[in-house]
């Protein structure tokens, strides 16, 4: 019988991952703009007002303007894997770049039985799957939208965006505006330092405080991808000894990867090591 390989659980400190969420102007932005060092993300044209293009200069940050899905993957890729000065990586909302996506993802494959939906969700959860993975501080906005009780009466508001995007991130914040101040709720934490339904001052200061600035503010590690002959030596070995999908989708599952080409160099490189000697064992 094989060994359990159950272990005492490992702290490890991870970069903020977090989702804010509300109204127009309930304060995402100027928020997020706030952040030291951003690569900035803009969906919304919304860094074109000066406010908020000054905040990001002041804070050392650098903007691109885009809603197209591609091209915003692509972007995280990069800061994925290329050194830079960027520390925080913010997507201002993730809702527009969505919806582009569900209409591209009609035109491809078209709408029946929701079909389109599937596609643009498969799309979005590879971006997530990054976006964890990546040595830098998230912060996504969304727009908002109505929430609805069991009864179909609404009970409040929620994020517009893809429907699992609250579950894969560390915390989430509902922006509000109470009288002149930017309030943050709390929506889902897994962090205790921000406890569930509590509110607090909507800036980065008061996050900072709370999450750590030695955490936010430490310098970014690129992270070196698996190459294309590893990908093909994999591919290789897999088809060699008739591996079943649902043992190397565990390998990928692992390492938050949708294919092979994502996964980690190191990590790959044990999986290729790992079939060569049980194919050393098979010749001898």
């Amino acid at each position: 019988m094989t060994a359990l390989r159950f272990k005492k659980p490992e702290i490890k400190a991870s970069r903020l991952k977090v989702m804010f969420y509300g109204e127009m102007g309930t304060g995402k932005s100027i928020c997020a703009c706030s952040f030291p060092k951003t690569a900035y993300i803009d969906t919304e044209g919304t860094t074109s007002k000066v406010k908020y293009a000054q905040t990001i200069i002041d804070n050392e940050g650098q903007v691109i303007e885009t809603g197209d899905f591609e091209e915003i993957l692509t972007m995280v890729k990069w800061l994925m894997t290329n050194k830079h000065d960027f520390k925080t990586l913010v997507i201002d909302s993730l809702t527009v770049p969505y919806e582009n996506l569900i209409i591209e993802m009609e035109r491809k494959v078209g709408s029946e039985f929701g079909r389109h939906v599937t596609a643009a969700n498969s799309k979005m959860k590879q971006l997530v799957n990054l976006l964890l993975r990546i040595d830098m501080n998230v912060i996504i906005t969304c727009q908002a939208k109505k929430e609805y009780g069991g009864k179909m009466e609404v009970i409040g508001q929620t994020y517009n965006c893809y429907n699992r995007l609250g579950y894969m991130f560390d915390l989430v914040f509902e922006a509000q505006v109470r009288g002149d101040k930017h309030i943050g709720v709390v929506r889902k934490s897994r962090i205790d330092s921000f406890p569930m339904r509590d509110n607090f001052d909507f800036s980065y200061e008061e996050i900072k405080k709370r999450y750590g600035s030695e955490i936010m503010e430490k310098e970014v590690v690129a992270e070196t991808l698996a190459t294309t002959e590893q990908v093909t030596e994999l591919n290789r070995l897999i088809e060699l000894f008739a591996i079943p999908e649902e043992t190397y989708q565990k390998w990928l599952d692992k390492c938050n990867c949708e294919g092979f080409e994502e996964m980690p160099f190191d990590v790959i490189q044990k999986c290729i090591d790992s079939l060569h000697k049980k194919l050393q064992g098979v010749a001898a």
